[in-house]
């Protein structure tokens, strides 16, 4: 509980953490609040299906609630967006001039906000991934303040966890993105980075993940926590390894 989970990818996709984090939090019976921005439900669904969770029958009993950001977009730029009773949509700040995300953390605190008929354990929000709010239009400080607040509601107030995917370059010159990321980097708890392999690809070895464990942030003497394994994609798990020991090695 009351943690920040930040993920992290470089020169390959991490996507596969964000299917396994909503696989998890769904099986333990959490509410979870998704803001998927990256892909459709249908892909979320079928990635699901084969981790054995059905998304679809979460969201019918209202465990999980679900924003797809592809289709918000699309009916906010051609004007077919319904305002569902009475609320403008999460992501207004597309058709105005202000990079204001209120809405959209307001979407994200009424979805988590328990009722009295809810059973389920602890909220949840997750997002994928951050990076496209900037291509939106959206600015860092905008970012920044939307993850603060949610932080505050869903960590502090609600006693959930927040699980953030973002995309970063050490090489980039897309100064927002890195700004972002690197501010991000900071406030964690956890810190579960994704990297390519530096001698490029392997068919035996998919990347190496970094885990971070921030325990600088609890003000005592010691140093940050970092544990660095390999992995290796398959159809329904991910397989990880101390580096240099793969199967194709050993």
């Amino acid at each position: 509980q009351d943690k920040f989970t930040l993920l992290r990818d470089t020169r390959t996709d991490g996507s596969f953490l964000v299917h396994h984090f909503l696989s998890f939090y769904l099986r333990a019976g959490c509410k979870v609040c998704f803001v998927a921005l990256l892909q459709s439900f249908s892909h979320y669904s079928i990635v699901a299906q084969k981790l054995g969770v059905s998304l679809t029958a979460a969201k019918e009993r209202g465990q999980l609630v679900f924003l797809e950001g592809l289709k918000s977009c699309l009916d906010l730029l051609f004007g077919e967006e319904e305002e569902q009773s009475g609320q403008p949509s999460p992501l207004q700040f597309i058709s105005e001039s202000t990079s204001n995300l209120k809405a959209l953390f307001d979407f994200v605190r009424t979805s988590l906000t328990p009722t009295d008929s809810d059973a389920w354990k602890g909220p949840v929000l997750l997002v994928d991934d951050l990076s496209v709010l900037l291509s939106l239009g959206a600015t860092p400080v905008a970012v920044l303040d939307f993850v603060h607040y949610c932080r505050v509601a869903v960590c502090s107030q609600l006693k959930g966890n927040v699980v953030v995917l973002v995309h970063s370059n050490e090489d980039s010159e897309d100064e927002d993105n890195e700004l972002v990321v690197n501010s991000l980097c900071h406030h964690s708890d956890l810190i579960l980075w994704v990297e390519g392999l530096a001698t490029g690809f392997c068919k035996d070895v998919h990347g190496q993940i970094k885990i971070i464990r921030r325990v600088s942030l609890e003000l005592t003497a010691e140093q940050d926590h970092v544990q660095v394994y390999q992995y290796k994609i398959q159809d329904k798990n991910v397989t990880f390894f101390a580096r240099g020991l793969s199967a194709a090695v050993l």
